[in-house]
């Protein structure tokens, strides 16, 4: 054979071993049962089977493109063209049939972790329904919290010795008289307490209430709420993702609506305690401190007596929502109350927008004895002794009722440990002692009305909140060291008002004694270092110049205040009562006061205090001198 022949043989024998290799590749991917059934469909298995490179080559390209059409076998010229174009198709082939399993296997892996993930949740259930929620650790918990619920302490203290009723209030017949005239009508009142803390606003509201119920009146039913909140104590978010004075929705998607809401996308609207307070009293304590916002949107609930709900996810025409969601929406929450808030600011510290929508009312300042009246009612609630001048005594600690009673619970609490042999229990004046040194107290009044008459010392009078005090004023004036070149000295603390007064008053007396205070060194002092807002203490300062000038001691058992105008006029000022208040307490016999603030003392304090009403500086010494 020559050289042509053997290059033929071996052509002709690498297109033989090429066409059993895809072949080869065809039966691994149809598997060699399907990949004869397939020939048969094609019609090819005599060629297949041919010793003819074109045959096979022709059945290798029906099997692999399903093309009926090619019928003859191709030339030997275009053998390389087929062969490329079968290797082509049969590598897309496989490369398909290799991602096709890859991705079979994975659909395999998750459907059979679905499936264990499916088989476990409807076990637990099953397991849910038939043993319910409970687990051994709910169980022992529940058993936990009933366990408690047998016990608690025998009473409360506090509770105890609170009034029950309106005529064991102490020292506020006046302000429930007031209280029961805005509220006990067909058509009661808004209202705000004013007053200093401990003396019982929020008791005496409460009691109102409850009396008024009792006599059946229009106003208020059996069963009407009083309902108590702190202003101090209220949290909310401008947005209404909660709001618990108002009430809030809850979305259902972000703020935690309940289950059944969640799953079907309705917002969850929650009342507020307007609308609990409906048909009854929403108490606000410490209205003054209620953030603006939320006060505004109050105002506007009072005016509407409903509150009403929004949300971007609400649907009326959802009919997955309950009907009572729907009533909320679209009707609002019924909020028809009557408000009582308590303050111990300043009226002029609370926002017109709400004292313009309600009537006020004021609580007076507790007296010493009238404090020693609480401190024994108390006592006799507690079924305890006290020992003659206790009750008194704890009185000049405190100007709280609420105060009073605490430290006659801490004396009752020494008493028991130093006596527990005592089947009735004993307060001594040692009991107080005791208590007064471990509570570190001082007397809450400082300043007491004297005997002995003093020159350059004079009592005034202030105001801080509701707290009436007595102020101890002095004064020195020496002759200066040059004339005309005096110097002044006053409290830096006391104020820039208080500061003018000083001024006001050398002007009166240089026109009332004809003597130039420049031509001196003048000090004035308010013992304690006190701050006095406002022009009140002008008399007194003026009196304790005028005494130090002249060498003429002033009464140490007069209290005074009024403004001092330049031309020794007198002025109001403002605060009489508070003011009068804190005088008896210092044990003053007589207060000064300005004849325009007649109007403004009350009825009861002129027969526990001399009370003389003065126009000038002239009539103001005749009573101090």
């Amino acid at each position: 054979m020559n050289s042509l022949d053997d290059y033929l043989l071996g052509v002709v024998n690498d297109h033989n071993r090429r066409l059993d290799v895809l072949f080869h590749i065809l039966a691994s991917l149809y598997g060699p049962d399907k990949l004869v059934l397939k020939a048969r469909k094609a019609g090819v298995v005599r060629q297949v089977k041919s010793g003819r490179i074109g045959d096979r080559l022709l059945a290798l390209e029906r099997l692999i493109f399903d093309e009926a059409t090619l019928q003859s076998a191709p030339a030997k010229e275009d053998f390389e063209k087929v062969f490329a174009r079968c290797e082509e198709e049969l590598a897309n082939i496989v490369a398909r049939r290799t991602v096709e399993m890859e991705l079979d296997q994975k659909v395999a892996v998750k459907m059979r972790d679905r499936q264990n993930e499916f088989t476990e949740e409807m076990r637990r259930e099953i397991l849910k329904e038939s043993r319910g929620p409970e687990t051994s650790s709910t169980m022992k918990k529940l058993a936990e919290l009933e366990a408690l619920e047998t016990k608690g302490l025998r009473a409360s203290a506090l509770g105890l010795v609170r009034p029950s009723q309106l005529s064991e209030v102490v020292g506020q017949d006046r302000a429930i008289s007031s209280l029961m005239a805005k509220i006990g009508t067909r058509y009661p009142q808004h209202v705000i307490l004013y007053g200093p803390p401990g003396v019982g606003k929020t008791t005496v509201a409460r009691l109102v209430l409850e009396h008024i119920k009792s006599l059946g009146g229009d106003a208020f039913a059996e069963d009407a709420p009083f309902i108590e909140v702190d202003a101090t104590t209220l949290r909310w978010d401008p947005r209404e993702v909660t709001n618990p004075l108002l009430g809030s929705v809850h979305d259902p998607i972000y703020q935690g609506a309940h289950r059944e809401y969640a799953d079907d996308a309705v917002p969850e609207p929650k009342i507020g305690m307007v609308t609990k307070a409906h048909g009854g009293v929403l108490f606000l304590d410490e209205i003054g401190e209620l953030d603006t916002m939320l006060l505004n949107k109050l105002l506007k609930v009072l005016e509407d007596k409903r509150i009403f709900f929004e949300s971007s996810y609400y649907d009326e025409d959802d009919p997955r929502v309950p009907r009572y969601v729907k009533k909320l929406f679209s009707e609002g929450a019924p909020a028809d109350f009557i408000l009582i808030g308590a303050t111990t600011r300043q009226p002029e510290d609370i926002p017109l927008a709400i004292r313009s929508r309600c009537s006020e009312v004021y609580f007076e300042p507790l007296s010493a004895g009238q404090i020693a009246d609480i401190v024994s009612q108390a006592a006799e609630r507690l079924s305890v002794g006290l020992e003659k001048d206790v009750a008194q005594t704890i009185s000049d600690y405190t100007i709280e009722a609420r105060k009073a009673v605490q430290l006659l619970l801490d004396c009752y609490g020494l008493a028991m440990q130093a006596r527990p042999q005592e089947e009735i229990v004993r307060i001594t004046l040692e009991d107080f002692r005791q208590c007064a040194r471990l509570n570190r107290l001082s007397k809450a009044v400082r300043v007491k009305a004297g005997k002995e008459a003093e020159i350059g010392r004079v009592f005034g009078l202030g105001v801080s909140g509701f707290l009436g005090s007595c102020l101890e004023i002095e004064a020195t004036v020496y002759e200066a060291a040059e004339k005309g070149k005096g110097h002044w000295r006053f409290n830096e603390a006391a104020g820039e008002m208080a500061r003018d007064s000083v001024f006001n008053a050398g002007s009166v007396i240089r026109g009332l004694l004809g003597r130039d205070l420049n031509d001196c060194d003048v000090h004035v002092n308010v013992v304690g270092g006190g701050k006095i807002d406002g022009p009140s203490a002008g008399l007194a300062i003026t009196l304790a110049l005028y005494s130090a000038l002249e060498k003429r001691p002033l009464r140490s058992d007069t209290a005074i205040t009024g403004e001092i105008s330049i031309r020794g006029r007198i002025k109001p000022v403002g605060g009489i009562p508070e003011k009068l208040y804190g005088a008896l307490r210092a044990d003053m016999k007589r207060v000064l006061i300005p004849c325009e603030n007649a109007v403004d003392v009350p009825v009861e304090l002129r027969d526990k205090l001399e009370i003389v009403e003065v126009a000038s500086i002239a009539e103001a010494l005749d009573y101090v001198l």
